[in-house]
């Protein structure tokens, strides 16, 4: 089975990442998309994070049961920082049966150079991009890199950091998120 890895805070999850890891999982020669709950970004502040298992359990609660999307803690259970090559390392491990290729935005495709062992995810892995809203005029820092597919996913100009200061302001998230997550939410003290 080859497995897409779509890693993020998803701080919260909103219906911006689900179309997108739908439409890799359609279109591309993926059999899963395993939406990766990452507890702490090396390239990002872990004070704005809500606590890992709330993030993982919205997560959870947007894909319902869909059979080609999946939430992932694996994360959870390695150091942290969270490293990609460490996490494939530790996945090629425990499932040698599967094949892992990565899903990411086309901002983070101008930033692999700094990931540690950027190298060998280029060597090793596929890597599906998609664009962002303001990503469209970059360039590929790697246009010889056989191993990057670049892939048409609808877009939505929404984002976590909207979502997490209009729940501050008190205005409505409903349509912005999955119905589930909008009702947990509005129930909850998450985010407020």
């Amino acid at each position: 089975m080859t497995i897409g890895l779509f890693f993020g805070s998803f701080n919260p999850i909103h219906t911006g990442h689900l179309i997108i890891a739908q439409h890799i999982a359609n279109f591309n020669e993926i059999d899963q998309v395993w939406l990766v709950v990452s507890p702490h970004n090396p390239l990002k502040a872990k004070s704005s994070l809500a606590n890992d298992y709330d993030r993982l359990h919205l997560v959870n609660l947007a894909l319902e049961d869909n059979p080609k999307i999946k939430a992932s803690s694996i994360e959870f259970k390695l150091p942290q920082p969270s490293y990609t090559i460490d996490t494939l390392a530790y996945l090629k491990e425990k499932y040698p049966e599967h094949e892992f290729a990565l899903i990411m935005g086309a901002d983070n495709l101008q930033s692999l150079a700094k990931w540690k062992h950027y190298e060998l995810l280029l060597q090793n892995h596929t890597i599906y991009i998609y664009h962002r809203s303001n990503s469209s005029q970059l360039q590929n820092p790697f246009p010889n890199a056989k191993c990057i597919v670049f892939c048409d996913a609808p877009l939505l100009d929404i984002s976590s950091t909207y979502i997490r200061a209009s729940i501050k302001e008190g205005k409505s998230i409903r349509y912005l998120v999955p119905d589930t997550v909008f009702e947990y939410l509005e129930g909850s003290n998450l985010y407020k």
